[in-house]
């Protein structure tokens, strides 16, 4: 990692899963039509506070702190067991850098209690449903939130989805620009964003 990634600011958010018949849903919130992600469904989850750093903890460990404080605070829900999947690297591009981890957890028997502040509406849906509806024009989504349904989409239930993170996979995001709109890249393939529906194409 560069130095001048590694400054970045650091997030943790969680992709809360919950038992479904048949399979499973997550958990999506719109945030307000203003700050970062403006209208956009998300996974909750925030960037690391100082009370989130604890010394001799790894950056991981720090934003698994910040994703579970974030995830209280916004839907009201305290999860555990998290377990790591991805960090992505914001492209060059972006107006605001943040390098932010996702996790997995499993929601307990709680129901979600928003934030009036900070979430417009939740919503437990099937990934592939979530992705349906993105690709209607009916929901915004971001990369990173697509890329994480899409890839949970392949998954018949909370276990299997479970049982696919402990590791982190590492997404560098490319921007790649032409005259017909906007793609992203990374090592595992090029999300084509030019036109809906988004399609991923693997590397």
């Amino acid at each position: 990692m560069s130095a001048l990634e590694s400054s970045l600011p650091v997030a943790g958010t969680v992709v809360v899963l919950r038992a479904s018949d048949p399979g499973f849903e997550v958990l999506l919130m719109r945030r307000p039509d203003r700050g970062s992600f403006a209208g956009a469904w998300v996974f909750p989850g925030g960037k690391v506070e100082p009370s989130d750093v604890h010394d001799g903890d790894d950056e991981s460990e720090n934003a698994r702190r910040a994703a579970i404080r974030e995830t209280r605070e916004e839907v009201g829900l305290t999860v555990g067991d998290l377990v790591v999947i991805s960090e992505w690297q914001p492209p060059i591009e972006a107006p605001t850098r943040i390098r932010t981890w996702f996790f997995l957890a499993e929601a307990k028997e709680a129901e979600p209690s928003p934030s009036a502040d900070e979430v417009v509406e939740i919503a437990w849906v099937r990934p592939a449903e979530a992705l349906a509806r993105h690709a209607a024009g009916e929901w915004t989504l971001y990369p990173p939130t697509w890329i994480t349904l899409h890839q949970l989409s392949v998954f018949t239930d909370v276990a299997a989805a479970l049982s696919s993170g402990g590791a982190a996979q590492l997404f560098q995001t490319r921007v790649l620009d032409s005259g017909s709109g906007r793609d992203f890249a990374w090592a595992q393939g090029r999300l084509e964003a030019r036109a809906l529906p988004w399609r991923f194409v693997e590397t």
